[in-house]
């Protein structure tokens, strides 16, 4: 299993120095992103994917009052060339550490390695 770590109460799996992964976050928990250290936050998750679910522009929007960047590359299904290209684009400019979610963690790893890989 990787190793977790926590940011108030969140938990968050390390890939590498540059990028985490974990699910849902709310936009409280933005200020632990920061205190955390991460500078840009790459949204996998598409919105109104379940009820309840903050909304990407709010996470953004938290985000952005703290000097954190974000970009969202929902998927849904099988990873496209274009989210692939989208993550490589947010990999060369945005500021690192990067902080990658979604439901579980899962789809937002898979597109940090899908654009690690090509």
């Amino acid at each position: 299993m990787w190793p977790f770590k926590k940011a108030n109460q969140m938990n968050y799996r390390t890939i590498d120095p540059n990028f985490a992964v974990a699910g849902q976050i709310q936009p409280d928990q933005i200020e632990a992103l920061a205190a955390a250290g991460f500078k840009s936050i790459v949204c996998a998750r598409p919105d109104n994917e379940e009820p309840g679910q903050p909304s990407f522009r709010q996470i953004s929007a938290e985000a952005e009052k703290l000097g954190i960047k974000s970009v969202h590359i929902p998927i849904s299904g099988g990873i496209s060339d274009g989210s692939v290209k989208a993550m490589k684009a947010a990999l060369k400019n945005l500021p690192k550490p990067m902080y990658g979610y979604c439901r579980s963690g899962a789809r937002a790893g898979s597109l940090y390695g899908a654009a690690q890989r090509s």
